[in-house]
């Protein structure tokens, strides 16, 4: 099969082989994948991960199991055992013995084909099309903040962050009705959340005064934690989503001397997050900047790199 592989280095590789499903696990023909930020870190050393990344994805159910094939699916990223004391204890996504596709010990979604746990399947209604149905994976982790952290109509909220991540979490917080505001520095994502009615405020002007009752940190840069820190107020919350290739020197005695809440926050609802893109709750449509053949597979990272592009997908076919 055709496929994207990571080995130090990115590359394109027209006869990779093909994947074989386990007991339980089906195989996937990929249709569309996203790149997201996890992925450019990826190549930059991040988990470590050698294989074919990608954990955005669309596809068919082509064998494997008679109830799933032909269905068109997404599915949760994280591949887990049934048995450890995580997942009997209702704590499956941090299973002990997990691989996680496209992110640890498991080929993602940058290829022809794809397996996964026939268990992680969520079927795609019509009405999503396959650029949409890209989204629900990160968009379902921009709803685990509201799961994690209950937001209220009166709280002041702050999404740290206008790339991908950020304006998925700004427009999920927007339907609750708090008062959001996203902190960026990229006019064009800027421009996105103004065009939605979100409150935004660019980094270079902006005045923290320690009074944000809940800080959504998505810059996926070490110093986005520094400036949550100096915007949330006493005794508030910070949820951090940036995942990042190596190691960070932050000063934490503020989040001590304010009695500063933080979490962090990874995978989230999938079928919450598919029936969201079927009712056309939230806007993703408009993020998509470019799209290119699986062929095309390295530039197509170059541009997702590229602040002038928010989503850059691959087309497998």
């Amino acid at each position: 099969m055709k496929a994207l592989v990571f080995d130090k280095l990115l590359r394109y590789e027209g006869e990779h082989p093909d994947p074989k499903p386990a007991a339980g696990e089906v195989l996937v023909r990929v249709r569309m994948a996203g790149i997201c930020a996890t992925d450019l870190e990826i190549i930059k050393g991040y988990m470590k991960f050698r294989g074919i990344p990608g954990h955005e994805f669309v596809g068919e159910v082509v064998s494997g199991s008679s109830k799933w094939k032909g269905k068109r699916v997404v599915g949760e990223i994280n591949c887990v055992c049934g048995a450890c004391d995580m997942c009997r204890g209702g704590l499956a996504s941090h299973c002990r013995q997990r691989t996680v596709v496209g992110i640890s010990g498991r080929d993602g979604a940058m290829a022809e084909y794809v397996v996964l746990p026939e268990q992680n399947l969520h079927e795609v209604p019509e009405v999503i099309p396959d650029e949409q149905a890209v989204f629900v994976e990160p968009l379902a982790a921009a709803m685990q903040v509201l799961k994690q952290c209950p937001i209220e109509p009166r709280m002041n909220v702050s999404v740290v962050g206008s790339g991908r991540l950020g304006l998925l979490a700004a427009q999920v917080l927007q339907s609750v009705r708090c008062r959001v505001e996203v902190v960026g520095r990229n006019p064009q994502t800027l421009a996105f959340c103004e065009r939605h009615g979100i409150q935004t405020v660019d980094v270079k002007q902006l005045v923290p005064r320690g009074d944000r009752d809940v800080v959504v940190e998505c810059t996926g840069e070490p110093q986005g934690l520094n400036l949550a820190m100096q915007m949330v107020r006493p005794r508030g919350v910070i949820v951090l989503k940036s995942t990042y290739a190596g190691g960070t020197s932050v000063d934490l005695a503020p989040l001590v001397i304010k009695e500063v809440t933080v979490m962090g926050s990874r995978c989230g609802p999938f079928r919450e997050a598919i029936d969201l893109l079927a009712r056309q709750q939230i806007d993703v449509a408009t993020m998509i900047s470019r799209t290119y053949r699986l062929e095309q597979g390295i530039e197509a990272f170059t541009a997702a790199g590229d602040p002038q592009n928010i989503k850059v997908l691959i087309r497998m076919y």
